[in-house]
């Protein structure tokens, strides 16, 4: 992970995770490669690495990258930080992840908008700044009542990858409780 995927992960819980003292935190694709989510998660929410192969800062490995193994509604907020360019089919992790979080549940995706191919096995993404209005209404197309709080994509100054990053709500009539 790259150093400004770490500081938008950081950003995103200083303004997000106030209020969820004691939350669960799910992230997708939790292997420590040059840096991990868990780095920056806050001490007070219960962080669960979860990824398609064992490794470091993994908890649990996935048998199938598209189910996740949590109950629905279960789950405070969802992580996935340069995970879902090596998704092959990113819309259906998209719809699970929406199945496990609750109501008031929130989603950080954070992707690369730009650079270099990295096969991490496959590399077959990149975002751009529709792609998070999208997803929510692929969410909403499937019955889901998804909200995008906010997304930008960030510059890039010591590395090549530019960040997409997306913060949704699992369900709109929430999006009180996030003002900021």
């Amino acid at each position: 992970m790259h150093i400004s995927a770490l500081e938008n992960a950081r950003r995103f819980f200083v303004a997000y995770a106030g209020n969820l003292q004691g939350g669960k935190v799910v992230d997708i694709g939790a292997q420590n490669v040059n840096g991990s989510i868990s780095d920056v998660c806050p001490e007070s929410l219960r962080y669960v690495g979860v990824d398609f192969v064992a490794g470091n800062g993994v908890d649990v490995v996935l048998d199938d990258p598209y189910r996740l193994p949590f109950d629905d509604g279960s789950v405070d907020i969802v992580t996935a930080s340069s995970t879902f360019e090596h998704s092959e089919f990113f819309w259906l992790l998209f719809l699970e992840i929406v199945r496990i979080l609750k109501p008031h549940g929130l989603f950080y995706l954070n992707v690369p908008s730009n650079g270099p191919f990295h096969r991490y096995p496959v590399d077959c993404w990149r975002f751009y700044p529709d792609s998070g209005a999208a997803l929510a209404r692929w969410a909403n197309h499937n019955g889901h009542p998804v909200a995008l709080l906010e997304s930008y994509t960030s510059e890039q100054h010591v590395d090549v990858f530019n960040d997409f990053v997306a913060v949704f709500v699992k369900d709109q009539a929430q999006a009180h409780r996030y003002p900021d």
